[in-house]
C-alpha cells in the first residue's frame, strides 16, 4: 500500500521536520502544500528532521487546489483528519486500499470548513476529551499514520530488532 501524508499550509517549522522524519522511516510520500509559514530550507525543519531529508520521498504542491486538482478526492483514497471528523481514525479498513492520502490541516486553523463539509464522510478524528482543542500535528500524524501501517500488517517494516541477537 502507498501512504501519502499531506500537510496543508504547515505553520511550524519542527512539526514539519518531525513529520518528515516519520514518513521517510515508514517509506511514505509527504505532500506540503503552500503556502507554508516557514522557508523548507530553514535549520528548524532540517534539525527536526536530521539527517532524513535524503530519504523522503516529498512533493510540493503551490495551492490546496493545485494538489485537489492533480490528485482529486472522487478519485482517490482521501481522509480528511480534524477534530470534528464523522469517523474515528481507525474506522476504515485501510487493509484493502491499494493507496490512501490523509490530509492534515495547519496548526492554528486545521483544513478548510468547506473541504471537511464537501467530504464529511471522508473525515477522521482522533478521540479526545472535549475540554481540549487538539493533539500536536506531528503526534496526530503519527497516530494516524502507524494505525494504517498496523491494519497492512506492517508491509515492508522492520518488525523484529535483530539488536538483541
Amino acid at each position: 500500500m502507498r501512504l501519502n501524508v499531506v500537510l496543508v499550509e504547515p505553520e511550524i517549522p519542527q512539526n514539519t521536520g518531525n513529520i518528515a522524519r516519520t514518513c521517510a522511516a515508514i517509506g511514505a510520500k509527504l505532500h506540503l502544500v503552500y503556502p507554508l509559514g516557514f522557508s523548507i530550507s530553514e535549520k528548524a525543519v532540517k534539525r527536526a528532521g536530521l539527517d532524513y531529508w535524503d530519504k523522503l520521498d516529498i512533493e510540493e504542491h503551490s495551492s490546496l487546489q493545485t494538489f485537489l486538482t492533480k490528485y482529486p478526492p472522487e478519485t482517490n483514497n482521501m481522509f480528511f483528519a480534524t477534530t470534528k471528523g464523522k469517523h474515528i481514525y481507525c474506522d476504515p479498513d485501510y487493509g484493502k486500499m491499494e493507496e490512501v492520502f490523509v490530509l492534515f490541516g495547519k496548526e492554528t486553523k486545521g483544513l478548510p470548513e468547506d473541504l471537511l463539509l464537501k467530504y464529511i464522510n471522508n473525515t477522521i478524528r482522533i478521540p479526545m476529551r472535549k475540554t481540549l482543542r487538539s493533539l500536536n500535528l506531528a503526534n496526530s500524524v503519527c497516530v494516524v499514520v502507524y494505525d494504517i501501517l498496523r491494519q497492512c500488517n506492517f508491509d515492508n517494516l522492520q518488525e523484529i530488532s535483530d539488536y538483541f541477537d
